[in-house]
């Protein structure tokens, strides 16, 4: 059977995206459903574009989404150094193999002879690339002698090194998401292997690495589909097998096409990536799942069906659950468009499944941040938690127990105009007056008792009950909101539910 071995490979110019987190999530379920092995592999060659703090927040997003790597940077493994910028050497080395079997070439060309061309051809309305069609006219080691060659190279001339690509094939490639895929080599251009600063490009590095690490499966995002065919030809220039590739679809906008971006979770008010972001440069700071109070579960409950249906009605997962189910060929082919009402959704149902003790765990921070004093002792604990009971089935984030159940620990400062134009009439207080006076009667002080004499008071008077119990509510809350009245009651307890009553008569009226 073979040995599933599957990487995650980001590269630490910025925040990890939410499709970057799905890509992860992928490679974890493939690998784990196989009892293979995970691996965190930074690529961080393109040195311009490194952003300090960068590599820590991809290890504590994947960590805090539960795709742990069994193997990588900073996990320790016998495939390493697991950072591209470490193994300098080795990709050095295959690079003189590719030069010495005359399958890559030195090109002395300087990016303003280059841009020259770009520009030379763009004025004839055709595009430039750098390929067998131009390469034999061009600054390189192909047009130069082996003596000139060695004398730049000696001198220190900058240089880069690119893949020598012969035209004319029609190379026929499998992906196990998309199929058999086509691509004439005569379309393709020799892309760089080594850039001037010593340091390989994605391309070598990425082929070099996934050889060395055992790497058995590739899956990774659409974007890198026009890279496959050169990954091909580099697998058989060093004679290797390549591995199976999988290519996934896009994480699409909320409306209209393109890729999902942080600009469309700015102006939609939802994040785009996992945790919060501080940009070290501009010091902005994007929103992240995490802090705005999603659990991991339901985050990555959330990726994994963007893309991917366990062919049936399901969707609620665990991360074990999600493992057993998790089949490559159920990814689409086409883009899955993302929806911020849908992931508040997931959130709700897994919120919704913890038990009172873990909510409450995560509501008394909250609790204590409005309070002003931390929520400790059994009375008051032991009061939140039957609070917790009858505003439960509301809750969607941590903070949303504050919405719906403030006025259980502070009295009404205000009343809601639209409301209390809307409810409270000429003869209100006079009927909340009397309603006090049944109430002072009312023992024991129960949800049954309170709602057995209120019900009969009202019945004797001849009212409509939404003439007594909404400007009721209005005066316990501020609002026409909250859960059974009765019960509201009975956990306010008798005094203060007089008091407050008490005071909405003297300030409404």
């Amino acid at each position: 059977m073979q040995d599933f071995r599957v990487r995650f490979a980001p590269s630490p110019t910025g925040p990890l995206h939410i499709g970057g987190v799905r890509t992860a999530l992928y490679n974890y379920l493939l690998a784990k459903k196989n009892k293979g092995k995970f691996i965190l592999r930074i690529e961080d060659t393109d040195q311009k574009r490194f952003v300090p703090g960068a590599i820590e927040y991809i290890k504590e997003a994947l960590e805090w989404a539960g795709i742990v790597p069994d193997e990588g940077y900073g996990y320790g493994g016998e495939y390493g150094p697991y950072r591209q910028s470490e193994r300098t050497e080795i990709y050095r080395k295959y690079v003189n193999r590719l030069l010495d079997e005359g399958k890559a070439y030195y090109a002395f060309d300087t990016p303003e002879e280059l841009d020259r061309l770009r520009k030379e051809y763009e004025a004839r309305g055709e595009t430039f690339m750098y390929d067998h069609s131009v390469r034999d006219k061009l600054n390189n080691s192909l047009n130069l002698s082996e003596k000139e060659t060695q004398e730049r190279l000696r001198a220190g001339v900058p240089h880069t090194v690119r893949f020598k690509i012969e035209p004319g094939r029609e190379l026929v490639m499998h992906d196990l998401i998309r199929g058999e895929i086509k691509v004439n080599t005569s379309t393709l251009d020799d892309k760089v292997l080594m850039k001037s600063d010593g340091l390989p490009t994605y391309h070598l590095a990425n082929i070099v690495d996934d050889r060395l690490m055992k790497i058995s499966h590739v899956i990774r995002g659409e974007e890198w589909l026009p890279s496959l065919a050169l990954h091909h030809l580099l697998y058989e220039a060093f004679g290797w097998e390549p591995p199976k590739f999988a290519h996934l679809p896009l994480i699409l906008k909320p409306k209209g096409k393109g890729k999902l971006s942080k600009r469309d979770g700015e102006l939609g008010g939802f994040p785009v990536f996992p945790l919060e972001w501080k940009n070290p440069d501009t010091g902005e700071t994007y929103s992240g799942y995490r802090e705005e109070g999603y659990l991991p579960q339901a985050f990555v409950n959330m990726l994994a069906m963007l893309g991917w249906n366990p062919g049936d009605e399901r969707e609620i997962f665990t991360l074990e659950e999600l493992i057993e189910a998790f089949d490559l060929s159920r990814v689409n082919k086409s883009g899955a468009r993302f929806d911020p009402e849908k992931a508040k959704w997931f959130q709700q149902q897994h919120f919704q499944r913890l038990t009172d003790d873990e909510m409450l765990d995560m509501i008394y921070p909250v609790l204590s941040e409005k309070l002003g004093f931390r929520v400790e002792g059994k009375a008051l604990k032991d009061y939140t938690e039957k609070v917790l009971q009858l505003v439960r089935e509301r809750l969607v984030f941590p903070r949303d127990f504050w919405t719906w159940a403030s006025y259980f620990y502070v009295a009404p400062r205000e009343y809601n105009p639209k409301t209390v134009k809307k409810r409270w009439k000429e003869n209100t207080g006079e009927i909340l007056k009397e309603i006090t006076e049944v109430l002072q009667q009312t023992e024991p002080w129960e949800a049954r008792t309170i709602k057995e004499n209120i019900s009969a008071w009202i019945t004797q008077k001849e009212l409509s009950f939404g003439k007594v119990l909404q400007p009721l509510r209005i005066a316990l809350t501020g609002d026409l909101k909250g859960p059974d009245l009765f019960e509201m009651m009975e956990l306010l307890g008798k005094d203060e539910t007089h008091k407050r009553i008490q005071k909405a008569v003297e300030v409404l009226e």
